[in-house]
């Protein structure tokens, strides 16, 4: 700062709006209305560091209703006249910032010269208006004797208020300016003290305070602190050094007080911190102490440690971004906050998802994987070579986007084990997502995070289990999604499914995309019906039909026995279920497609094994001097279920001897007695349907439930009454809808043909006919029973029983004729699985026997039917009961 600056006599002015600058003060200012940009160009980017401006405050007049009478006694305390003020009209010259103001501006008298010690011009886009950014230095006070708006910004006629230099050592001789000089630098000192312990600082201004002289270090002392305009301008009006160092020692002393009762309010409330709050203070400063010593390795910082592992995580350029900000926020957050847990929780699994990680695949070998598919699963011939040709194009192309397999069948057939068969071949990580039962939408897409408990959705949890972004993902029961007010889960599976759109799958907790199309999805389901068409559409659907008896023996005796001797802790030296009481099991106590109930009944068998051996463990006991065994005779007093005594044997006994006795004695080979003690009698016997067909209007239908294939009986009879039909068995509406169908065909043959007598031709003529469908519990509905149903009400009205061993299944129309069905693989199982020898289908259903294991179509015979006709001429013995009729279709056996 220049010790003595020459002003002259008129200064261009900068007017400072409800601001002041004072001398020894830097300041920074941006000039962009029109009125500013001419000053700086022509008074200081012109004449460079020659330039010289007034800065001159201006106040509102609403400001200067309550400011008038304050300044008004300032001024007259030191300068004994009053202050003055130059009041202008803008509405006719340029307002301060350019633009056009009705109102009265006050300008102070009063201003600052200042110089610029910085200039840089710049251009805004797109206006293309050019705007200046000036670092001013305030120098000295001069008075404004007369004030010009006129051109394109204000002039003013000065006087300098500076004292000179003999006029200043004059006052500094007077004692008043030596003591007021002395209180001023006491009550600094004082401050920069208090500010040097509690902020570090204080350096600069204790240097300061060494070197200028106190009148001019009083205007640059109090400039940093927060001062009303009114004190801005009564420091500004203070010209003699006196007034000046009273106003700044009263400022200086003020500033200190608050800041001790700031401290006291402070000790105060940090007094009153609650336990967690200490604990946690403590914490920061025990962090602050080890990380000095440099001994913080043991306990390291957790966010640090959070920031490593996602820096390691890989994830794209645009998700690491936003997880910086998240970072940022959560470093910014104190534990006790509220969302500091769940903004932490948030991170850790942005860090914990596979965005990269990817396992490697091995080098397919279909040979191999062909090998293991066999050795995993019995029969499925047509469904492993649909796998074996999906690996094969894996090979082929690793990045191809494969269709979604889904796999449809009853419970039991392997549906769920197929996917782990494709993830080991593939050498992939397989995830099982459980879709039964999800009617939130929430579930696959996940919770927001503005909702307490929140959570990612299964997918991302799956993918965060799995540690990498290539597995094996089985949607399991895909067909037991439901929808209410949540959502839809399976409208939100259409974009998991969908490889074009899976690339940037949206979370709704993640809140940034995830690239699912690396994914190789698997699918099941026992119906196809409850998928939604578009979901469906998404995938290719591979029927699993049941098991046959052959079929279920094999896998009984290769997987299930075996399984099932090692999860109860017994082997083949103490259980034995031969082949033939495996088939008893299969023929007498299971009639499903799977083999869920068959090793369930084999485990039943393994547990009273296991009872048996635990027993003779407990009694055969083996000491230092006796050996107790059991001989045959002990043998077969145990298989009597006798009491008896254990033999002593001499100790001369061979230890080897000793332990195949022992062996022998233990071992248990399931027989027909054993089986049905612990299984019970029976459940089944072919001789059912027989007994069940044996009085006329019962006749036997084949149906496709969840489950597979079913035999179902339909029973009618007729009884006095008005003519009405009656129908039972929880029966749906296109079911009624065919007893209806079959009833009136029934009707209007008896009435075209005459098979009536004259009197009858009613059927219903004083009665009513009750159709029922046993096992009323479960459900029924479709249009496969139609034939079924005439055949019944034929049989009822013609008093003649239908083969017992016959069954049959089609859809029927109005006019009589047969039209195809679905489900006839798993229809003809359960057919095979009941006994039934004969099987009546529609013509057009012929093409759907290339499905069925040559080894069922070989103990039925498979009879064919275009019209309803034919079906009644297959049924009965000796034809039709109601005239023959000449049947235009096949007869098949055998090989089809």
């Amino acid at each position: 700062m220049a010790e003595s600056v020459e002003l002259p006599g008129r200064l261009a002015i900068l007017p400072f709006r409800n601001q002041v600058l004072l001398p020894g003060v830097f300041i920074r200012i941006r000039c962009t209305s029109h009125t500013s940009v001419k000053l700086v160009e022509q008074e200081l980017w012109q004449r460079e560091e020659k330039g010289l401006i007034g800065i001159l405050p201006v106040r509102d007049a609403a400001e200067m209703t309550s400011m008038d009478s304050v300044l008004s006694q300032g001024v007259a305390s030191e300068s004994g006249e009053r202050s003055s003020k130059v009041q202008i009209n803008t509405s006719d010259a340029q307002k301060i910032d350019g633009k056009s103001h009705p109102e009265v501006i006050h300008w102070h008298k009063r201003g600052v010269a200042a110089r610029a010690l910085h200039l840089s011009r710049g251009v805004e886009k797109p206006s293309g208006r050019v705007t200046y950014i000036v670092v001013l230095e305030g120098l000295c006070r001069f008075n404004v004797e007369e004030l010009n708006t006129r051109g394109p910004y204000c002039t003013a006629k000065i006087s300098p208020l500076e004292m000179t230099k003999a006029e200043m050592e004059q006052i500094e001789q007077d004692p008043e300016f030596v003591t007021l000089s002395r209180q001023f630098k006491a009550t600094a000192m004082e401050l920069i003290s208090v500010l040097e312990q509690k902020q570090k600082t204080g350096g600069r201004i204790k240097v300061l305070l060494e070197t200028l002289p106190l009148h001019k270090l009083a205007d640059i002392f109090v400039a940093s602190f927060e001062m009303s305009l009114e004190e801005q301008l009564s420091m500004l009006d203070s010209v003699d050094p006196k007034v000046r160092l009273s106003k700044a020692t009263e400022l200086v002393d003020r500033h200190l007080q608050s800041i001790r009762v700031a401290e006291k309010i402070t000790q105060k409330v940090e007094g009153q911190l609650s336990k967690s709050q200490k604990e946690f203070l403590l914490r920061q400063q025990m962090r602050a102490i080890k990380e000095e010593l440099g001994d913080n390795d043991d306990d390291e910082d957790d966010l640090a440690a959070l920031e490593r592992k996602m820096q390691s995580a890989g994830m794209p350029s645009n998700i690491w971004k936003h997880a910086q900000r998240e970072l940022r926020r959560l470093k910014k957050m104190q534990p006790q906050q509220p969302g500091y847990n769940s903004s932490r929780v948030y991170l850790e699994l942005l860090a914990d998802l596979p965005w990269q990680n990817a396992s490697e695949e091995q080098e397919l070998d279909l040979k191999a994987a062909k090998d293991r598919l066999d050795s995993d699963h019995y029969g499925l011939v047509k469904v492993k070579q649909r796998i074996i040709e999906y690996l094969a194009v894996r090979k082929l192309k690793p990045d191809a986007r494969g269709p979604v397999l889904c796999f449809v069948g009853p419970p039991g057939v392997g549906k769920t084990s197929l996917a782990s068969s494709i993830a080991a071949a593939l050498g992939r990580n397989c995830v099982r997502i459980s879709l039964g039962g999800v009617k939130d939408e929430a579930d696959i897409r996940g919770h927001r995070r503005t909702y307490i408990g929140s959570m990612p959705g299964r997918l991302i949890d799956g993918l965060k289990r799995a540690g990498v972004c290539n597995p094996v993902m089985l949607l399991d029961e895909i067909d037991k999604t439901g929808s209410d007010v949540r959502g839809d889960p399976a409208s939100a599976l259409l974009e998991v499914l969908d490889p074009e759109q899976n690339k940037s799958f949206n979370d709704h907790y993640l809140n940034v995309p995830y690239d699912l199309s690396k994914v190789i999805f698997v699918a099941t389901a026992n119906r196809a019906q409850p998928i939604p068409p578009p979901l469906l559409d998404r995938m290719e659907v591979i029927e699993l039909p049941g098991y046959t008896a052959e079929e279920k023996l094999r896998i009984a005796m290769q997987h299930l026995v075996p399984r099932v001797l090692d999860q109860h802790g017994l082997s083949s030296e103490y259980l034995q279920i031969p082949e033939a009481m495996v088939k008893l099991v299969i023929q007498r106590y299971t009639r499903e497609a799977g083999v869920r109930n068959l090793e369930r009944n084999l485990a039943a068998l393994a547990r009273a094994a296991a009872v048996r051996v635990a027993e003779k463990e407990q009694a055969v006991s083996v000491s230092k001097d006796v050996q107790k065994l059991a001989s045959p005779l002990l043998d077969n007093r145990l298989a009597e279920e006798e009491e008896v005594e254990m033999e002593v044997l001499p100790m001369g006994v061979n230890n080897h001897e000793m332990s195949n006795t022992f062996k022998i004695s233990s071992l248990l080979v399931v027989d027909e007695v054993m089986l049905e003690k612990i299984l019970g009698p029976p459940r089944f016997d072919d001789q059912e349907a027989a007994d069940r067909v044996a009085t006329p209007g019962v006749s036997v239908g084949l149906v496709w439930t969840t489950f597979g294939g079913e035999v179902q009986f339909v029973e009618a009879t007729a009884m006095v009454g008005t003519g009405e039909l009656h129908l039972t068995g929880q029966l749906g509406d296109v079911i009624k809808e065919s007893a209806q169908i079959a009833l009136t065909w029934v009707r209007a043959r008896v009435a075209d043909h005459k098979l009536a007598a004259a009197e009858e031709i009613s059927l219903l003529h004083g009665r009513d006919i009750h159709i029922h469908f046993p096992a009323g519990a479960v459900p029924k509905d479709g249009p496969s029973a139609g034939v079924t149903l005439v055949a019944a009400l034929v049989s009822l009205f013609s008093q003649k029983s239908v083969r017992a061993d016959t069954a049959m299944t089609g859809e029927m129309t109005l006019r009589g004729l047969v039209l195809p069905v679905g489900g006839i693989k798993d229809k003809i199982l359960a057919a095979h699985r009941h006994g039934i020898k004969r099987v009546i289908l529609p013509e057009r259903n012929l093409k759907d026997l290339v499905e069925v294991p040559a080894s069922v179509l070989s103990s039925l015979e498979i009879l064919v039917a275009k019209r309803m006709e034919d079906v009644l001429e297959h049924a009965f013995d000796g034809g039709s009961p109601w005239g023959p009729h000449k049947i235009g279709t096949k007869l098949l056996k055998s090989r089809i």
